[in-house]
């Protein structure tokens, strides 16, 4: 499978044909990895520095829960159950009003958070001072 990206203004992102492809906010406060293998599609965000909008858990959940989130390229978006993370201090930054096209997913680097959505309208914004799935 390939990924094209797609840009509003010029990121030094590769323009290259990937599997995974790593961004984050210019604040490196919000780290993402858009991910295009055979077994899914879509994008997963983690956030350092928050206010919690999701406190609970789910009962099956032993590991971090609520800095990390994700949306397939179809389907709802999910706040993530992870004992790992996509935070890489290396990866382009993805300016403030330029966004990147992934496999059914678009996200976009705002002043206010980093929105991410896919082609069904489902997707998640984050920000330090909230996080919410839609």
């Amino acid at each position: 499978m390939r990924l094209i990206l797609t840009f509003l203004l010029a990121v030094p992102l590769p323009l290259a044909a990937q599997d995974l492809v790593p961004f984050r906010a210019p604040s490196s406060n919000i780290h993402c990895l858009i991910v295009d293998m055979a077994d899914w599609q879509g994008v997963r965000c983690d956030i350092a520095a928050y206010t919690p909008s999701f406190r609970k858990p789910p009962a099956d959940c032993d590991l971090d829960w609520g800095g990390a989130f994700e949306v397939g390229a179809r389907g709802r978006a999910v706040v993530a159950c992870v004992g790992d993370t996509v935070r890489d201090p290396g990866a382009p930054v993805l300016g403030y009003g330029q966004q990147v096209d992934g496999p059914g997913i678009t996200c976009t680097s705002l002043r206010s958070g980093m929105t991410c959505m896919n082609a069904d309208g489902h997707g998640f914004t984050l920000s330090r001072a909230l996080q919410e799935l839609f």
